[in-house]
């Protein structure tokens, strides 16, 4: 064993000379009506215990049965995850004894996986692709175990069982070892749950369970000249009990920094020591230990009697992946290429949801310009969103019309300074484009009207037509001015330019 440093650990944040080294594992409940094995419902918030039968809480007798939604939702995440998916694959009993599991063994899949070998490109910061590419393990059908509550009564130290969970369809998706930072973490969990509720296969409430991270995290440290066979490895600790991405990175950064300073003091690598599994306190931002971890081999695994392998043809594949709408990568890429939209708001966008992106390329192709479409919806929607409490389905105003909206204000039909006040009034009193303009007594003004308005301007102004000449444009403000007192519809852009044209025509 090499000997720890004798020198005093690094303050917490220092720069420290190791790699982090981050695997993860996300279970995901798949969107269901019924579990994975049997007919009873997967409703969240239901009285305890009263969403259970013979299958799923294991009485002697009882046989479970695949549920074929969750099988079919399993591989179209499978292949958007670019995941192999095997033509067989069979059910394994995981044999474990816990109080909230009741048969004593978990439904799961040991050798022969439903999916493996995928990857999950990120995105930087600025929506663009980061190069970085995570890949995936395995992806694996398996079911839920019931719920433990401790010490929810007042005075009592009593732990009840809600099974209610039990049986819940989940698909575990397990990370290669390829995440080297927090925020790396937190940035492949949230491009995977986009992903995922993009395809509709799972809504992804971390606070209902539905989506739920474990973390295995070590360091490689750098000995000697650091090549390969001079790096020290600590020993890998998973980390349960997050309960949102935020917590996974505090839960990570602690658990780097506490693994460095346990290993400067006590110098033990990978396989001096068994695994652990640590759970984050959130309360005192703190990892504590639970138990050791266990081995493949203390779960005696063995394919399930009662199930029967489930075997997938190529033509099934092909058809499901035909299926697969556009994914959040190609979108972002398509917001950017075809309407012009920068990196960062195309990831605002995308981030939003689906049915926001909808609505934001309705919006574009209608008015014709993907730039003020961002702009709009970007600002103006999801700013009345946020203070209406609202969601893209119940906003007030349609896609089509608010495209309409941006086209008259290019057409100069529409005051952009009005622009504004026109949205506000569709969207508090639900009125389209037309009443709109009718309530507020908005007309559009001609292009040949506002040319021979603004020569009778600079016709009756000479002055401000020999100051812009020599150079000083603001002057023609004041022309601007008299245009809108002349008629309110006038735009004061597109007015300053016509008559800024007259004076450059003029002079020529």
């Amino acid at each position: 064993m090499t000997p720890p440093p004798t020198s005093t650990p690094p303050p917490v944040g220092a720069v420290r000379p190791y790699t982090v080294i981050v695997g993860l594992e996300v279970h995901v409940q798949l969107a269901t009506h019924t579990k994975l094995f049997c007919r009873c419902p997967v409703k969240f918030g239901a009285p305890p215990n009263t969403q259970t039968c013979p299958v799923c809480i294991g009485l002697p007798g009882a046989l479970p049965v695949l549920n074929e939604t969750a099988y079919y939702l399993s591989v179209v995440t499978a292949l958007a995850l670019n995941c192999e998916i095997p033509a067989y694959t069979k059910w394994d009993r995981k044999n474990y004894y816990y109080p909230d599991l009741p048969k004593g063994y978990q439904i799961s899949q040991f050798d022969l996986p439903m999916s493996c070998n995928g990857w999950l490109d990120l995105s930087d910061a600025q929506g663009r692709c980061s190069n970085r590419r995570i890949r995936i393990i395995r992806a694996h059908l398996e079911e839920d175990a019931g719920k433990s509550m401790h010490d929810e009564i007042a005075g009592r130290a009593d732990t009840r069982i809600d099974l209610n969970r039990t049986g819940t369809p989940l698909l575990e998706i397990v990370s290669q070892p390829d995440l080297r930072s927090s925020a790396e973490a937190k940035a492949y969990l949230t491009e995977l749950k986009l992903l995922l509720t993009y395809l509709g296969v799972s809504d992804c409430n971390m606070q209902e369970g539905s989506l739920r991270v474990d973390a295995n995290v070590n360091l490689h440290i750098p000995v000697g000249s650091g090549t390969p066979e001079e790096i020290i490895e600590t020993p890998i600790v998973e980390i349960k009990n997050m309960n949102s991405f935020r917590a996974v990175e505090r839960a990570l950064d602690f658990e780097v920094d506490r693994q460095y300073r346990e290993w400067q003091a006590t110098g033990k690598q990978k396989g001096e020591m068994p695994k652990q599994t640590r759970g984050w306190d959130d309360i005192h931002e703190v990892t504590k230990p639970q138990r050791s971890k266990e081995e493949s081999s203390d779960y005696r695994y063995f394919p399930d009697p009662d199930l029967v392998p489930v075997t997938t043809t190529t033509d099934q594949l092909e058809a499901i992946r035909s299926t697969l709408k556009e994914l959040p990568a190609a979108l972002r890429l398509r917001l950017i290429t075809d309407y012009g939209v920068t990196p960062y708001d195309a990831d605002v966008i995308v981030n939003q949801g689906r049915t926001l992106a909808d609505y934001f390329l309705a919006v574009a192709d209608q008015c014709g310009d993907g730039k003020q479409a961002c702009n709009w919806v970007t600002q103006e929607v999801l700013r009345s969103m946020k203070e209406g409490n609202l969601t893209i389905e119940s906003f007030p105003i349609p896609s089509l019309e608010l495209g309409r909206l941006i086209q008259s204000v290019q057409a100069g039909k529409l005051p952009r300074s009005r622009a504004k006040e026109v949205f506000g009034v569709m969207l508090e009193q639900i009125l389209d484009l037309d009443t709109t303009l009718s309530r507020l007594g908005i007309q559009a003004v001609d292009s040949g009207a506002l040319t021979d308005l603004g020569r009778e301007l600079l016709a009756a102004n000479p002055k401000v037509v020999a100051d812009v000449q020599a150079g000083k444009e603001q002057a023609i403000g004041a022309l601007v001015g008299q245009a809108k007192k002349s008629n309110p519809n006038v735009d004061p852009g597109v007015m300053r330019q016509i008559l800024l044209d007259l004076i450059r025509q003029s002079a020529g």
